[in-house]
């Protein structure tokens, strides 16, 4: 496989807009529910993919699944910024099996065209906000507990239910990578991918959500809301911790295979006799060419 130089702007960016002209796919959408995924290459496109068909249909639906996780606190207090500025996700529809959750399944949070000015007491109030455990729904099956019905089963099955969905789905992608972590988040894209980026991931920590001061009942009362995306962020540091350092031991075991290739070859070029090594270096003298040109 070839190796692609690329920035880590134009790789977030394509993953975003250029692949689908304009339309963000599924690890991009905020409002996607991963569904029946299927990892690495599927055989077919789900029902709820038809936003992706004219894409895939043209390049042969080769795709993976990727995605990159965040703290779920620093993430549900970004959120809220983007909320607080007038941010919606009206036009997402929030398709699961088929079909769109009714108003109520999916009550909205406020009145009006948007949520702007919200506080973040308000935003943690709404118990219909699906900021809560976003990260878990997203990469969930929503299918396996009814989608947006909350009476098909008891809540806490439930939530355990989309919990393990979402780890399964996690652990079946070719790659994730954790925002807190994007050096290594660079390096195991590069080798999973074969992919090589023109510069360096930065570590930006001073986010809109690093901005917000927040007391530790607040910090606290987000990591309730948040339970499960806390519970598969927790699993998801250790899986990526994991796959890091797999990486970082075959790069080792290729450096170590490479360097004992050219010992070897060196080796063997010492040996051969001084004659054999002249006679292999010698080049035509400038007589020898004009003779053979003038023959020519």
């Amino acid at each position: 496989m070839a190796r692609a130089y690329i920035s880590p702007e134009e790789i977030l960016e394509g993953i975003a807009t250029k692949l689908t002209e304009g339309t963000k796919p599924a690890a991009a959408r905020p409002s996607f529910e991963l569904g029946k995924s299927k990892p690495y290459i599927p055989n077919k496109l789900q029902p709820d993919y038809n936003f992706l068909s004219d894409y895939y249909t043209s390049y042969s639906r080769k795709f993976y699944y990727i995605t990159l996780l965040r703290d779920p606190v620093s993430r549900y207090l970004s959120e809220w910024r983007h909320v607080q500025r007038g941010a919606t996700w009206k036009t997402s529809l929030h398709m699961c099996d088929g079909r769109t959750p009714t108003p109520e399944e999916l009550p909205s949070c406020y009145e009006g065209t948007d949520w702007s000015g919200c506080t973040l007491q308000e935003f943690m109030d709404c118990p219909y906000n699906l900021a809560n455990n976003r990260q878990v729904r997203m990469l969930a099956d929503l299918s396996l507990v009814g989608c947006y019905n909350m009476s098909f089963i008891p809540e806490n099955k439930r939530a355990q239910i989309l919990l393990e969905s979402a780890k399964k789905n996690l652990k079946d992608m070719a790659f994730f990578g954790l925002t807190e972590f994007q050096r290594k988040t660079q390096y195991l894209f590069e080798r999973t991918f074969n992919l090589k980026f023109i510069r360096p991931f930065m570590q930006y920590n001073s986010t809109r959500a690093g901005g917000v001061e927040v007391d530790n009942d607040t910090i606290r009362r987000i990591e309730e809301l948040n339970d499960l995306d806390m519970q598969l962020y927790d699993y998801a540091k250790d899986l990526f911790q994991q796959r890091y350092q797999y990486k970082r031991q075959l790069e080792r075991m290729e450096q170590r295979i490479k360097n004992r290739e050219e010992r070897l070859l060196h080796r063997s070029n010492e040996a051969l006799p001084k004659e054999e090594t002249e006679e292999q270096g010698r080049l035509p003298t400038e007589d020898y060419m004009s003779h053979i040109i003038e023959k020519w």
